[in-house]
């Protein structure tokens, strides 16, 4: 029976996000090897929204990009207040700019956003 190598960790990324690019160069300076998606063209299902959640252990308010035009024009920071986690979820999925990035999945752990010290604890981590 073939042993499956382990997946390589996912970057959910916004090609045009300088943070993303200045995530994608300390992956690609720290020689890991990943594999990335662009979160605005396709953006996460609600499914592996929640799954990154519950995987993260941030609260659902810390998915967001708040510095965002999507979220400043949805009015997001007054519809958190009232939202459920099945519709901020939802509306996750269904804007990819609302989502905040990148997005660090190793499998074992995840990461929103570009943290350097989060990275390499990760890396450290065998990603």
């Amino acid at each position: 029976m073939a042993i499956c190598p382990p997946m390589a960790p996912m970057v959910y990324h916004y090609p045009k996000c300088s943070t993303c690019r200045q995530a994608l160069k300390w992956l690609d300076e720290h020689e890991v090897t990943y594999e990335k998606t662009d979160l605005v063209a396709n953006p996460p299902s609600v499914a592996t929204l929640r799954d990154l959640h519950q995987r993260s252990g941030v609260s659902i308010t810390k998915m967001f990009n708040t510095s965002g035009e999507s979220y400043r024009l949805g009015d997001f920071k007054e519809k958190l207040k009232s939202m459920s986690q099945a519709e901020a979820l939802a509306a996750l999925a269904k804007d990819g700019k609302l989502i905040k990035r990148p997005i660090l999945d190793t499998g074992r752990t995840v990461v929103f956003g570009f943290d350097e010290k989060a990275y390499a604890a990760s890396s450290r981590k065998k990603l």
